[in-house]
C-alpha cells in the first residue's frame, strides 16, 4: 500500500470539501474555491476533519493513483487555507522587475520590456530584485513561475538571468584569454 496514500488528509477550521459523482471534489477556504475531477480508480470518504483516499484495486495504475490522488487533495486543502508563494530572483546589469498595476514588467536585456499579465487567480509582489508569485493552485503557481523564469533562465557564463531563489546554477570558467602575451 501506498504510504502517502494511506495517511488521510487533515482539514483545517473553515474548510469545507464536497465529493460529487465522478470524483468531482471542491474545497472551498478562506482563500478561496478549487475544484478537481479525480480518476475512477480512487475512491474518497469524508470523516471528522480529515478525508480518507482508498484506491479501488492493487492493479498497477490504481497503486499508481493512490498516492498521487492524496497529494494532489492535500494541496487543495492547503492552498486555500495557507496559498502557495513561488520566489524568483532577477540577476544581472540591467535586469529588473517592476510592477505596473497587477502587471510584472521586466527589464532583461531585450530591446523591449517584457510584459507578464497575471492570470486569474496569481498575484506578483515585487521586493527589489525579488519576484514573488502567489496563488491558491500549486500548480499554477509552479507553471507561471516556470515560464516567467523561461524568459531569460539563468547563463553559466556570468550567471546572468531570472532563477528561483536558492537556485544554484553550474558557472563554466569561459574562454582562457590572452594570457603571458
Amino acid at each position: 500500500m501506498s504510504r502517502v496514500g494511506k495517511q488521510p488528509v487533515p482539514l483545517a477550521d473553515g474548510v469545507e470539501v464536497a465529493i460529487g459523482e465522478d470524483n468531482h471534489i471542491v474545497v472551498k477556504g478562506p482563500r478561496g474555491e478549487l475544484r478537481r475531477t479525480f480518476p475512477n480508480g480512487v475512491r474518497f470518504a469524508a470523516g471528522d476533519d480529515r478525508i480518507v483516499v482508498t484506491r479501488a484495486s492493487d492493479a498497477g495504475a490504481h497503486r499508481a493513483l493512490h498516492g498521487l490522488s492524496r497529494t494532489l487533495l492535500h494541496n487543495m486543502v492547503a492552498g486555500v487555507t495557507e496559498g502557495f508563494t513561488k520566489t524568483l530572483e532577477v540577476q544581472g546589469v540591467g535586469y529588473r522587475a517592476q510592477l505596473q498595476g497587477e502587471r510584472l514588467q521586466l527589464a532583461l536585456g531585450f530591446s523591449h520590456p517584457v510584459i507578464v499579465d497575471p492570470p486569474e487567480g496569481i498575484a506578483f509582489t515585487v521586493e527589489g530584485p525579488r519576484i514573488n508569485v502567489s496563488g491558491i493552485d500549486k500548480e499554477q503557481v509552479g507553471q507561471v513561475a516556470a515560464d516567467i523564469r523561461k524568459l531569460r533562465p539563468p547563463e553559466p557564463y556570468k550567471g546572468k538571468g531570472i532563477r528561483y531563489l536558492g537556485e544554484r546554477v553550474r558557472r563554466k570558467a569561459g574562454k582562457a584569454g590572452k594570457v603571458g602575451i
